[in-house]
């Protein structure tokens, strides 16, 4: 048994704000269902939807959860940094330096995402997503491999990246020391394939931690991951 991640959520003040804006810079379409918010359909390989939840949590740090967006040309990377200027986004200085051939944005709510330069064949295939990089542990990125199935495509000096086997969007953990929590960040929401309480046993064993005694009133179960990135177990549908 495995869960499968059925969405990468933002907290967000202002969700349909923050949708529209993640709608326009890549032009994705309201997903039917929105399992309790917004939600945009991804069209990526790995399968997963843009989920926006209400929250109102502030933001005190660099976000640990960072879209990587890809460019095929040099034109196509001015043009989506553009775009993501005109929809409300700011460049953002998480000390990247002048050198620096990504560009660093920010959506309307603060939440940091790159604009990565042509021609990074790491990131190549892989959608316009390229990647989720996250701050996180050579531990954390083992547990994600095995709750989600996903497996392994780097694990090299502590920093480690999975992959749908279907292809798409990698996620990437870049290893210690692991930034402080930044209060409003992505979450992942993932769906049981089978029993939700034996898949919350599953996930416990891995190394997973349970941050409620109970089912929520929609039946979702919030758990961490091993380096106390919150995320959410949904009820069977």
């Amino acid at each position: 048994m495995t869960s499968r991640l059925i969405a990468l959520s933002f907290d967000a003040h202002q969700p349909e704000r923050l949708a529209h804006f993640w709608s326009g810079l890549l032009g994705l379409e309201r997903a039917d269902d929105s399992y309790g918010g917004v939600a945009l359909v991804s069209g990526n390989d790995a399968g997963y939807r843009l989920g926006f939840r209400a929250t109102q949590a502030q933001k005190v740090a660099q976000n640990r959860l960072h879209f990587d967006l890809t460019s095929s040309s040099l034109e196509d990377q001015q043009e989506t940094v553009a775009r993501a200027l005109d929809l409300g986004a700011q460049h953002a200085d998480i000390g990247q330096g002048p050198e620096t051939s990504h560009v660093v944005l920010a959506d309307p709510e603060g939440n940091e995402f790159c604009v990565i330069e042509p021609g990074n064949s790491f990131l190549a295939g892989g959608g316009v997503i390229g990647a989720l990089a996250c701050d996180g542990s050579q531990t954390v990125g083992y547990f994600w491999s095995k709750a989600l199935g996903w497996p392994l495509v780097w694990d090299q000096d502590e920093e480690t990246a999975i992959q749908s086997p279907n292809g798409g969007t990698k996620i990437t953990w870049g290893g210690p020391p692991l930034m402080p929590d930044p209060g409003k960040d992505l979450h992942f929401d993932l769906a049981p394939e089978g029993d939700q309480q034996a898949e919350v046993e599953r996930l416990l064993s891995l190394g997973a931690k349970r941050l409620d005694s109970a089912h929520r009133e929609d039946g979702t179960v919030l758990l961490a991951d091993p380096d106390g990135n919150e995320f959410r177990l949904l009820a069977p549908r």
